[in-house]
C-alpha cells in the first residue's frame, strides 16, 4: 500500500456551549468582515501544531495517542477575553494552569520519542489560546476588528477530559476522534 501522508494535528477541543459560543464569535467576524479562515477548524486550543502522517498507519497514531492519554488526570480550564498576537491573529484568553502546560510538555516529549515528530519553537514556547480570527486579517484594518471583539464577553470554564486528533479534510480540519483520559 503507498504512503499516504495526510495532516493532523492534536488539541483540546471543548464540546456544546462553550464550542458555540466561539463558533459564534468566528460568524460574527465572518459577518460583519469576511474573516472566515478561522472556520476552517472547531475551536480549539492546539497542543501539538499540525503534522505529518501516513494516513494508512492512522489506527496506529490514535492507539499511540491513547496510551499517553492513559491516566492523565482531568482538570479545569478557564477561558476569558480577548487577546491578540500583534495584527495578525485575535484569540479567547486560555488562563495558563499548571496542568495545561504540563500536558502540552509531556504530549511534546512523547510525540518526539514515540512518533518521531519534530520537537518544534511552538512546543518549547507554549501560549494557550483559542484563535477566533487570523490569517486573513488586513493589517490595516486590525483596529476595527479589534474594537468589535473587545466589546464582546467570553468567561466560561470547563473540564479538560479529553484530546482529540484533527485530521485535514478538504481544505478544512475536522475531530477524526476523541481520547479520553484513562482512569483505568
Amino acid at each position: 500500500m503507498a504512503k499516504k501522508l495526510e495532516k493532523y494535528f492534536i488539541a483540546l477541543v471543548p464540546e456544546g456551549e462553550i464550542q458555540e459560543k466561539a463558533s459564534q464569535v468566528k460568524e460574527d467576524l465572518k459577518c460583519k468582515f469576511n474573516l472566515k479562515y478561522a472556520l476552517k477548524s472547531p475551536a480549539h486550543i492546539t497542543l501539538k501544531m499540525p503534522f505529518l502522517w501516513n494516513e494508512n498507519k492512522e489506527t496506529e497514531l490514535v492507539r499511540q495517542i491513547s496510551r499517553f492519554s492513559d491516566g492523565l488526570e482531568p482538570f479545569s480550564l478557564k477561558l476569558k477575553g480577548f487577546w491578540h498576537f500583534g495584527n495578525r491573529v485575535i484569540y479567547i484568553g486560555v488562563f495558563n494552569s499548571m496542568e495545561l502546560n504540563e500536558l502540552q510538555s509531556e504530549l511534546a516529549k512523547y510525540c518526539q520519542q514515540q512518533l518521531n515528530l519534530v520537537k518544534e519553537l511552538s512546543d518549547r514556547n507554549y501560549k494557550p489560546h483559542m484563535t477566533v480570527a487570523f490569517k486573513d486579517i488586513k493589517s490595516e484594518r486590525f483596529e476595527e476588528y479589534w474594537t468589535f471583539v473587545k466589546k464582546m464577553k467570553f468567561n466560561e470554564e470547563y473540564l479538560v477530559h479529553q484530546l482529540a486528533l484533527l485530521k485535514k479534510v478538504e481544505g478544512k480540519w475536522k475531530v477524526h476522534t476523541y481520547i479520553s483520559f484513562d482512569q483505568g
